[in-house]
């Protein structure tokens, strides 16, 4: 794994990290000798969060390195370090202050990441040398964010509908999970009509994939995640700015597979089901207009208020058929609306959840996971902003206002109040460096999720599980 590597493999040279507080700074430079000492005083170092000073041994080479932290355990406290420092083997010393060595190989294995498709980095990324345990504890949290930044961060013409399927068969595959898809016309076939009004336009067919996993015994849960591979906004289209990294749209469903992933590679029991419509949201002759009206699968007829609301149109389709299944959870992902962002900003995901303790569970996941989520209110009146005069609803509020909430209202009319359900609004990109956090694609409320999903249900012993 980038950025970490096992200790005890061979007889290699490390460099100590040692990290400090600014109150305890003058404690750890006494402990470090008067060269030491001294070196810190005229380097200005104060071992402010984020800071870091080199010393140098008697031969100028690095002795160690000074990281300056907070109070708070932040997993990020170490994180600029993996491609901030010179290549080469470190690991923390304990002659600093106490640390979690998780927080701080989750930290540094998130930092390490680059992606690497299209540009290969001009300098390897510095490594973590951790013991088997520490790397086994965060190694799948690692995969699952890199899965999501490498999906999002991947141009649509390599992520489309067909690829963005492919990444969910290798996984089905790699897991002996049941996968099927249902492509083009086969969708009117099969009765889902809104993913191929939104996907028809595109000239790469639109798609549904289905992966389901474990044993019919345990309880069934679904994830659904929201794959528009490239969003044109159809006929009421973007604008360049707005177009310019709509390849993210299909971040929803990044962070659906990364989540299915990690429960099965972490086994929980249960009978998991994955769902994602997979289109292109284009501009043709037979593009999806503004005005139509489609009969949705759960028989809702919905009047098109502004094709640049596919995202909820490809969701409610794929939430009718979940529904059939009567998972006892469903939970869906979607970069789903710029109001969200304008609420939240980019770094909180918006939380809607039908029940009030499973919103506490997952809020409490994202406090405990350093992944935080905010709760956004299911606000009924707000219903009346997507009435039609000609048909059940449509997919687009006549208002400005409260458009995260009207649109996960639209979405909660496809699930019954007796299903438990939670639909998360995420932004899946990071506009600016930050430690930890390359500009890019991002998992958000990912790994809280899971935290969450494994507290509700704790792995068994291991045992064989197959798809069904």
């Amino acid at each position: 794994m980038d950025g970490l590597t096992q200790s005890g493999r061979g007889k290699r040279k490390t460099i100590g990290l040692i990290a400090v507080h600014a109150d305890s700074l003058s404690n750890v430079a006494s402990k470090l000798g008067a060269a030491a000492r001294g070196w810190i005083a005229a380097s200005g170092f104060r071992a402010e969060p984020g800071s870091t000073c080199f010393l140098p041994d008697a031969q100028g080479q690095l002795r160690a390195v000074l990281v300056g932290i907070s109070h708070d355990n932040d997993i990020y406290a170490f994180a600029g370090l993996a491609q901030g420092l010179p290549a080469g083997d470190y690991h923390v010393d304990g002659a600093g202050e106490s640390v979690d060595l998780r927080q701080v190989a989750l930290g540094w294995g998130l930092g390490a990441y680059r992606f690497e498709r299209y540009l290969k980095p001009k300098r390897a990324a510095a490594r973590l040398v951790v013991d088997r345990e520490v790397l086994q504890t965060v190694k799948a949290q690692i995969e699952g964010v890199c899965r999501v930044r490498d999906l999002v961060n991947t141009p649509t013409q390599d992520m489309g509908p067909a690829e963005l399927a492919a990444a969910i068969k290798q996984l089905a595959d790699q897991h002996h999970a049941r996968y099927r898809e249902w492509i083009g016309e086969r969708l009117l076939k099969a009765n889902f009509p809104t993913i191929h009004a939104v996907g028809r336009a595109s000239d790469r067919a639109p798609r549904l994939v289905e992966l389901i996993w474990g044993k019919r015994a345990d309880p069934p849960v679904t994830l659904v995640g929201k794959g528009v591979c490239f969003d044109s906004g159809g006929l009421d289209i973007k604008s360049a700015d707005g177009m310019r990294w709509m390849k993210k749209d299909m971040g929803g469903a990044a962070h659906a597979i990364a989540l299915a992933g990690l429960i099965m590679q972490a086994k929980l029991p249960v009978y998991l089901r994955l769902l994602i419509p997979a289109v292109e949201n284009s501009v043709s002759g037979n593009a999806l207009r503004p005005g139509d009206v489609i009969r949705t699968r759960a028989g809702i007829t919905v009047e098109i208020d502004n094709t640049d609301a596919e995202g909820r149109l490809v969701l409610c389709d794929a939430l009718a058929y979940a529904v059939e299944h009567r998972p006892e959870l469903i939970i869906d992902f979607a970069t789903l609306t710029g109001a969200a962002r304008i609420a939240l900003g980019p770094e909180l995901p918006a939380m809607f959840a039908n029940r009030d303790d499973l919103a506490d569970a997952a809020l409490a996941a994202g406090v405990q996971t350093q992944d935080p989520l905010w709760r956004m209110p299911l606000w009924k009146p707000y219903l009346r902003m997507l009435e039609s005069r000609i048909a059940d609803t449509t997919n687009s509020a006549n208002s400005r206002h409260a458009g995260a909430i009207t649109a996960a209202l639209y979405l909660q009319r496809f699930v019954p109040d007796a299903i438990e359900w939670m639909h998360l609004d995420v932004y899946a990109w990071n506009d600016a460096d930050r430690p930890g956090r390359p500009r890019g694609g991002e998992a958000l409320g990912l790994r809280a999720l899971f935290a969450m999903m494994s507290q509700r249900y704790p792995p068994k012993r291991a045992g064989k599980v197959v798809g069904r």
